[in-house]
């Protein structure tokens, strides 16, 4: 059911700041979607939801809404699957292990890499360290900050067009849940989960639709199909079938900051989609402007 739309557009509900692998702080983050033109922003960091004090402040301060989010890793075989889920209870028992699982595999295979990269290029764990914020999710971009930062690549984009491409011989997969898994944690905690990004690998490689009738029976909230990494004929496929399960469709920039060419507000979501989100949403409530 709708609740009472007290938010404003345009709306961009995929962000990240250097809690995981952003370049702005938090409230650098709201800053810049405020400047942007941007009404509405959420902030999802990968498995961590660290950044929500600071950024609840600074969008209050910056008079714009702020829907506190997460990106959940989540994996299937070898394909990994990331779970975008919003308005959930960051308290939560089963959130909290499963994400600190998560967090403390990914930063466990960042060692093992910048290990093996070690040994062919000038790259140490400090270096790695040294481009992250405490506290923070530490992963593949970080590594590729350390890269460019030790001229072994020009950008984060050709560090991982290189180094860090899954068959230079460096690459390793860390752990991450079944995303059946994730979305029933999210909705048990309140939350409502989209599955981020789900036509990037093409119409052949788009999730089976038994898989997904599976999902939106454990409560998925919609896909974003707004997304500039998303190839066309894999988002056809997956119109029809948001159509099919009455899926929400969103639209997100999956902003970095300078980690990615991704622009705030390039991709947008609908109010009356927000609208239904937010309703949904028991577990957070959105931050809005005073």
């Amino acid at each position: 059911m709708a609740v009472e739309r007290r938010f404003t557009g345009p709306i961009d509900l995929h962000t990240h700041s250097s809690v995981s692998d952003g370049t702005e702080t938090p409230s650098q983050l709201v800053r810049a979607a405020a400047a942007a033109g941007l009404g509405t922003v959420a902030l999802t960091d990968h498995d961590s939801t660290a950044g929500w004090s600071e950024a609840s402040v600074a969008a209050k301060a910056a008079g714009i809404t702020l829907i506190p989010g997460m990106e959940f890793s989540t994996r299937v075989g070898h394909t990994s699957i990331h779970l975008l889920a919003y308005l959930f209870d960051p308290s939560d028992a089963g959130i909290v292990a499963e994400t600190a699982h998560i967090r403390k595999a990914r930063l466990t295979r960042a060692e093992q890499m910048v290990a093996r990269i070690g040994a062919d290029y000038e790259l140490t764990w400090a270096d790695v360290l040294a481009q992250t914020t405490h506290g923070g999710t530490v992963g593949r971009p970080h590594i590729a900050d350390a890269l460019v930062a030790n001229g072994l690549a020009l950008t984060r984009s050709e560090a991982f067009a290189g180094i860090l491409h899954w068959d230079a011989g460096y690459f390793q997969p860390h752990y991450a849940p079944d995303p059946l898994r994730a979305v029933t944690l999210v909705r048990a905690a309140g939350g409502v989960p989209v599955i981020a990004h789900p036509a990037t690998r093409g119409v052949a490689d788009v999730m089976a639709e038994s898989r997904l009738a599976a999902l939106v029976d454990a409560g998925l909230f919609g896909l974003e199909l707004r997304h500039r990494e998303n190839k066309p004929e894999a988002t056809a496929r997956l119109t029809m079938l948001a159509e099919k399960y009455n899926l929400a469709i969103t639209g997100s920039s999956d902003y970095h900051g300078e980690g990615k060419p991704n622009r705030l507000g390039e991709n947008t979501t609908t109010p009356e989609v927000l609208d239904r989100l937010i309703g949904e949403g028991r577990g957070a409530h959105p931050v809005y402007a005073a």
